[in-house]
């Protein structure tokens, strides 16, 4: 891994700024205000810090420009989870932050490598994500995330996709008032869509007997095939209400179908 290079992820590690003690305190009270400014500037003032933890790691193989990404991950969570009461520097605070995020990424890269080009856009997607969320208070959606980065969807999902670990279908992504879901409900299925006792019964009674959201939400499920994130994208709900909605028909439909 080079790291006497001058540049690393297009910074000119030779011109990095320094801040001082006073400077940091002085720009985290106007980070804790809102001011993004202040905030970039925190960030550009601690890439050193960044750059020095990552020659700790002079003997991994891993591309010098990859864990400088990480680190600066690292960074910038450790900025937003900062706490000034504690009594600490903030470089105490952030360091063993950055290693933890850097021995993560070396831990969870497997044999199967991917291309420095997928990395590069899953990480803006990573640093927009977590701007979004501190902005809005809420989870963005993938399109929101992929007009912050000026990059299509398609290539977001794909670039996510990819650095990340496989995982069951069985793995639980969330649990709300004890109805959990499954990693199963987030991925489209063509073969439900074609199931035998789709096929069999008469599924217009049944269906018709739903109300409107839930009839509408199993012919998106169903019928064409949607995910359940996308169905709560489309229709303006939460991905558990989806979840919970889809379920109750389904239950009411086999009654119906099975009296």
């Amino acid at each position: 891994m080079a790291l006497n290079k001058v540049e690393i992820c297009g910074v000119n590690t030779a011109k990095l700024p320094v801040l001082t003690n006073e400077e940091k305190d002085a720009l985290f009270i106007k980070i804790r205000q809102g001011d993004e400014e202040a905030r970039e500037r925190f960030i550009k003032g601690n890439l050193r810090l960044v750059l020095s933890i990552i020659k700790r790691f002079s003997s991994s193989s891993e591309n010098a420009d990859d864990l400088f990404q990480i680190g600066c991950i690292g960074l910038i969570k450790a900025i937003d989870n900062f706490n000034t009461d504690l009594g600490v520097r903030f470089s105490t605070y952030a360091v063993p932050m950055i290693i933890g995020e850097i021995r993560r990424f070396l831990r969870d890269n497997n044999s199967i490598r991917v291309s420095r080009s997928l990395r590069d856009t899953a990480y803006k997607a990573i640093y927009a994500r977590e701007n979004l969320m501190k902005k809005n208070q809420k989870e963005p959606t993938i399109t929101e995330v992929a007009a912050e980065v000026g990059i299509s969807r398609e290539d977001i999902v794909y670039a996510l996709d990819a650095i990340q670990n496989p995982m069951s279908l069985y793995e639980p992504v969330y649990t709300d008032g004890g109805d959990t879901l499954y990693v199963m409900d987030q991925i489209r299925d063509k073969k439900n869509r074609e199931e035998n006792w789709i096929d069999r019964l008469s599924l217009s009674d049944a269906i018709g007997r739903l109300g409107e959201r839930e009839r509408e939400i199993i012919v998106l499920r169903f019928f064409e095939g949607k995910t359940q994130m996308e169905v709560a994208e489309l229709i303006g709900i939460s991905q558990a209400q989806v979840s919970r909605l889809e379920k109750s028909a389904l239950r009411l439909m086999r009654t119906y179908l099975n009296a």
